[in-house]
């Protein structure tokens, strides 16, 4: 099972497209005043606009369990970077050497969907499964910005594992935070050209933040495939069905 679709909710579908294609290259597939679908090489985004949003209780805190952010792997990150402080683009994290050798920057969409570039292969601490980190890394430096991963905190990371390894996902590789006093490890699920990024933190607690649909920003992680029982039921969408895990990531199965 594989990433097809990345689900956000946003208050204008023209200025979300302008976003995405000015700074992401996506390609658009569809538009309309109502929604827009998005080619991001390995996936696509799907944009919906909600008339009535509710209030976000997303924020800004690896500490609060569920979505994280979206990343797209790049091969010319300092570019992007100086095009988006150009256009006034709020930067939640200005560009850094990270752990695993490759240099990252997250930045806010209109609509306060925090988005990460990844420049470089990721040199994992743990390889899991080298054939996975091979298929990864097999895909080298993209020509546009290529959707890479969807990141979720988690209280409890073996138990993720095993959720997601019933939805066909195999645990790749581990990348150790050693200056973090949280505690912050990041395990890597890998599935068909995409990864969930597990965040995970031994020193700390985290917060569980209830799904929700409703509101600006992400709303969900689109599956192909069927899920498992142990997915908690959220609400139905533009002919999806919304899932939760145990942490609040809401999951879609059934689209077009």
């Amino acid at each position: 099972m594989a990433i097809t679709s990345v689900l956000i909710n946003v208050a204008d579908i023209s200025r979300a497209v302008d976003f995405y294609t000015r700074h992401l290259d996506v390609v658009p597939v569809e538009v309309t005043s109502d929604g827009a679908v998005l080619d991001a090489v390995t996936a696509t985004i799907r944009l919906t606009r909600l008339d009535a949003p509710a209030d976000s209780t997303w924020i800004a805190d690896d500490l609060q369990a569920g979505f994280r952010h979206v990343g797209f792997k790049v091969s010319d990150l300092d570019e992007r970077v100086e095009r988006l402080r150009a256009d006034a683009v709020p930067f939640q994290l200005e560009p850094i050497h990270a752990e695993g050798d490759v240099r990252i920057t997250f930045f806010y969409d209109p609509d306060g969907t925090l988005l990460e570039l990844v420049e470089g292969p990721l040199q994992y601490h743990e390889v899991y499964d080298r054939d996975a980190v091979d298929a990864d890394w097999g895909l080298g430096d993209p020509d546009r910005p290529r959707f890479d991963h969807v990141a979720e905190t988690v209280a409890d990371a073996p138990a993720t594992h095993e959720f997601f390894r019933g939805l066909g996902y195999t645990l790749m590789g581990g990348i150790h935070q050693p200056s973090d006093p949280r505690g912050f490890e990041i395990t890597y699920l890998r599935g068909g050209d995409s990864s969930i990024e597990i965040f995970e933190f031994g020193a700390a607690e985290t917060n569980r933040r209830e799904p929700q649909v409703d509101a600006p920003g992400f709303a969900a992680v689109e599956l192909d495939g069927a899920l498992p029982e142990a997915a908690v039921p959220v609400a139905d969408a533009a002919g999806r069905t919304l899932v939760a895990d145990a942490d609040g990531l809401v999951l879609a199965v059934g689209g077009a």
